[in-house]
């Protein structure tokens, strides 16, 4: 059969556009590298940011050699991965796994200065080959309807992947951290929590605007498809509440950080900011204009709410607030869904909708997440020693270090000599 030449222009279009929005979408992990290498010391900066690289890598591969293929699987059809497929059908897997790797990477940030990096890996090659895949069977289906809707009678909505990147992300992440263990000197005995500060603001702050720039390809790159189904006002709709929620974020943020401490703190406004994205995107096309605010500034305010309940009533140490900032605002969001609609929606079926999907999801999420961490735990695997995690893991996971002119030899390769006998994590030198 041959066709028309304007589909022929139309699927080209479309195609093209589908890789601009994945190659988008893939400049996020730069800013999931600045964002969380600034937030670590400086003495784990190699090891965060070979996490993130190493993340995309593996996790890519698996996806298309067996996570496509168990999402397929397990959404009722046959297994068909990436590779027994061609042409168009490789510009979908692409898309589908840019998705799958944010997914993957958020873990990163939960479990930094102390997991071991065969452990995070060995994660990351199972979320990517069945955790991952089996959400997004239950949920974004192509074979039929998702579990949702067969247990409820009413589709789950998740536009962009609101709950089913993010908030699955955020939870694994905190679900890891959990089991893993605080950092060394993180709480005291009575439980109280002592700050490690990042080593870099500037780094988390450009890695937040590299997020919110790549997000974009997110919410209105999803819209964007030229068709019968095709809607100007739906991609407008997107655009303006990505953009209102994003902003309202920050804001809710720095106004909750202010009322608890006369301060505004700048990394609290960072990670709103984010939350307000994570709050939106499963909705984004449905939202009115008022409830683009409604869902950003509570997104935002939660944040440190939240961050401080699993700081000091949980005592779990999540370095970059991978969980309030993906986990709860991505639930907060997908739940807000009928409240917030544009349109008339059914409020109660809906609600419930989103509610056993979000149930689904998390559960899903913690079992699987809870037992290879577990497993990982009970073999010695999970978490570097005492002395390297003191050492860091630059050193004990990489031999190197990022910032060698601060490093314990005294001297840089151009045979200057370093004067100072400090390190730049605050720590001091061996004589």
């Amino acid at each position: 059969m041959v066709l028309a030449p304007l589909q022929v222009t139309t699927d080209a279009l479309n195609y093209t556009w589908i890789l601009v929005v994945s190659f988008l979408i893939f400049f996020m992990h730069a800013g999931f590298a600045m964002l969380e290498a600034g937030q670590v010391r400086s003495k784990n900066v190699a090891n965060q940011l070979t996490k993130n690289l190493l993340t995309w890598s593996v996790g890519v591969t698996v996806f298309f050699g067996i996570g496509s293929g168990i999402a397929s699987l397990a959404g009722g059809g046959g297994f068909s991965a990436a590779f027994m497929t061609s042409g168009t059908g490789w510009i979908d897997w692409l898309y589908g796994a840019v998705f799958a790797m944010t997914a993957a990477t958020i873990v990163s940030g939960a479990v930094a200065g102390r997991a071991k990096l065969r452990a995070y890996m060995t994660y990351t090659f199972l979320l990517a080959a069945v955790i991952y895949p089996v959400v997004i069977a239950m949920t974004w289906s192509s074979t039929g309807p998702g579990l949702v809707e067969v247990i409820t009678g009413t589709a789950f909505t998740d536009f962009a992947g609101g709950m089913i990147v993010h908030g699955m992300g955020g939870i694994a992440g905190l679900t890891a951290a959990a089991i893993l263990g605080p950092r060394m000197g993180r709480f005291n005995e009575d439980g109280s929590a002592n700050v490690i500060p990042g080593h870099s603001m500037t780094f988390a702050v450009l890695g937040t605007l590299i997020l919110a720039f790549g997000w974009y390809g997110f919410n209105v790159g999803t819209s964007a498809i030229i068709g019968d189904a095709f809607l100007g006002e739906q991609l407008g709709r997107v655009a303006m509440t990505t953009t209102i929620s994003m902003a309202m974020g920050a804001i809710g943020a720095a106004a909750v950080a202010w009322l608890k401490t006369g301060k505004v703190d700048t990394l609290y406004v960072a990670n709103g900011l984010l939350a307000g994205l994570v709050g939106i995107t499963a909705i984004p096309h449905t939202t009115a204009w008022w409830g683009a605010f409604v869902v950003g500034v509570l997104s935002g305010a939660q944040l440190p709410i939240v961050f401080n309940f699993v700081e000091r009533t949980l005592n779990i140490d999540d370095v970059c607030a991978v969980f309030p900032v993906h986990g709860s605002a991505g639930v907060l969001g997908t739940l807000l869904y009928p409240f917030v609609a544009a349109g008339s929606v059914a409020i109660v079926p809906a609600f419930i909708a989103q509610l056993v999907g979000v149930v689904i999801i998390g559960g899903w999420t913690i079992t699987a997440t809870a037992a290879i961490w577990f497993v990982l735990k009970s073999v010695g695997q999970a978490r570097v020693t005492p002395e390297h995690e003191q050492e860091g893991l630059d050193v004990s996971e990489h031999g190197v270090e990022t910032y060698p002119e601060f490093g314990s030899d005294g001297v840089v390769a151009d045979g200057g000599n370093v004067s100072e006998m400090i390190r730049s994590d605050g720590g001091s030198k061996d004589e």
